[in-house]
C-alpha cells in the first residue's frame, strides 16, 4: 500500500470555467428536487452545436474515446482491437495502436497527457507510449472482461473494473496489483475517481453506485435509485461533490453523494441496452451530454433538466461521448462501421477566444 500511500501533489489539469461554474450552488432546493427556481421560467437558449468533422478510420464500432488533458488529441478505441490517436485540429488519425487480442471496452489518459491506458476483452490493461504509439506495460489479473478503466490525478495509480465484479488498483510504477476490492455482486461496468484521487465511483449491473476510499478500499457511500436499473455509467463531477450515473431505464441522475441524494434526472433519450456513456460540458453553458439508443445526441441544461438540443448524429447507437476540456468541442462514437467518430462543434462563445 505505500504507493497509494506517497501519492503527490495533483497535476491533473481542470478546466478553469468547471472549476468555476461547480463553486455555484444548485439553483434548485436540495431538500426538494422537484421545486424549480424562479429563473426556470427564463427561455434557455440552445449551444447550437453542429458537425464539424467526420474521422475515418475504425473499421468497427466505437467502444470509448477520450480527448487529452489539454486537448489536442482525441484517443478512439474499438472492437477490431485497435486503439487510435486523432489530430482534433485538423481531424487526421496520427497514430493506431495493436496490442490486444480481443476488442478495446474502455481508454484514458494519465493527467500529464504522457500516457494512454486501455482495457479489453482480453482481460489486459495497457499502458501505451502515444508518441512512439508502443505498448510500454501490460497488466493481467482479472479473472474475465476489464470493462472501464481509469488513472488517479496523481499519475500513479490505476484503477480497473471487470465483469469479475472485482476493481482492482495497479501500480503504475511497476504493473503490480496493490489492492482488490470486491465492489459489487454483480458485473462493474464503470468506474471514475475524483479530482483529488481520495475516492473513486463504480456502477454496477446490481443497480447501485458506490463510493469508495483509495487509500483503505472501503466502502464510504452507497447510492440506490428506486428503480434499481443496471448502471452504465459513472462519473464525477470537476468539483467532486457530485456524481452523474447512466441509468439503463433511459435516465441520467445527477447525485449528491454526501447527502446522498439525488438531485436531478435527466430524461428524453433512450438508453435500454447498453452502457452509454454521459459528460459535464461547462466550458460556455453548463450541460449534460449523452448518447442514445435512438442514434441521437442529447444536451440538457445541467441547472434546469431541460433538453436544449437533439442531434440526429450517427446511423447507429451513440455509445461513447466526450468534452472537450477547454473548447466547445464534444466527440461521439456510435455503433456503426461507417462514419462513426465525429466531432461537434457549439456556436456559443469559445472561451479559448478570449
Amino acid at each position: 500500500m505505500s504507493a497509494i500511500m506517497e501519492q503527490e501533489a495533483s497535476t491533473a489539469t481542470v478546466a478553469s470555467g468547471a472549476q468555476e461554474a461547480f463553486k455555484q450552488p444548485l439553483p434548485l432546493n436540495e431538500s426538494n428536487p422537484n421545486t424549480e427556481s424562479k429563473s426556470s421560467k427564463t427561455t434557455i437558449t440552445s449551444p447550437g452545436y453542429s458537425l464539424k468533422l467526420t474521422l475515418e478510420g475504425h473499421k468497427c464500432f466505437l467502444s470509448a474515446l477520450k480527448f487529452s488533458p489539454i486537448g489536442d488529441w482525441l484517443a478512439s478505441a474499438s472492437c477490431d482491437r485497435l486503439l487510435k490517436l486523432w489530430d482534433v485540429r485538423t481531424g487526421q488519425t496520427t497514430k493506431s495502436f495493436e496490442g490486444h487480442m480481443m476488442g478495446i471496452n474502455d481508454i484514458a489518459w494519465s493527467p500529464d497527457g504522457d500516457c494512454l491506458i486501455s482495457c479489453s476483452d482480453d482481460k489486459c490493461i495497457r499502458l501505451w507510449d502515444p508518441l512512439s504509439g508502443q505498448c510500454v506495460r501490460t497488466m493481467q489479473g482479472h479473472g474475465k472482461q476489464v470493462f472501464a478503466c481509469s488513472m488517479n490525478p496523481q499519475g500513479n495509480l490505476i484503477a480497473s473494473s471487470s465483469l469479475d465484479c472485482t476493481v482492482r488498483l495497479w501500480d503504475v510504477r511497476n504493473g503490480k496489483t496493490l489492492k482488490i476490492v470486491p465492489a459489487h455482486m454483480d458485473p462493474i461496468t464503470t468506474l471514475d475517481f475524483n479530482r483529488d484521487g481520495s475516492l473513486f465511483v463504480t456502477g454496477s449491473f446490481d443497480g447501485l453506485v458506490r463510493i469508495w476510499d483509495t487509500i483503505s478500499g472501503v466502502l464510504q457511500k452507497t447510492l440506490i435509485d428506486e428503480d434499481n436499473s443496471p448502471v452504465g455509467y459513472v462519473k464525477f463531477a470537476p468539483n467532486g461533490r457530485y456524481i452523474l450515473a447512466a441509468y439503463l431505464n433511459s435516465q441520467i441522475k445527477l447525485w449528491s453523494f454526501q447527502k446522498p441524494k439525488c438531485l436531478r434526472v435527466y430524461k428524453g433519450h433512450i438508453n435500454l441496452n447498453y452502457c452509454i456513456s454521459a459528460n459535464f460540458s461547462v466550458t460556455a453553458g453548463m450541460w449534460i451530454v449523452s448518447g442514445s439508443e435512438d442514434h441521437s445526441l442529447h444536451i440538457w441544461s445541467l441547472q434546469r433538466k431541460e433538453l436544449v438540443q437533439k442531434l440526429e448524429a450517427h446511423s447507429e447507437v451513440v455509445i461513447c461521448v466526450d468534452c472537450h476540456p477547454s473548447q466547445n468541442l464534444i466527440a461521439t462514437g456510435s455503433l456503426g462501421c461507417k462514419e462513426n467518430l465525429k466531432l461537434w462543434q457549439s456556436s456559443e462563445s469559445d472561451p479559448t477566444a478570449k
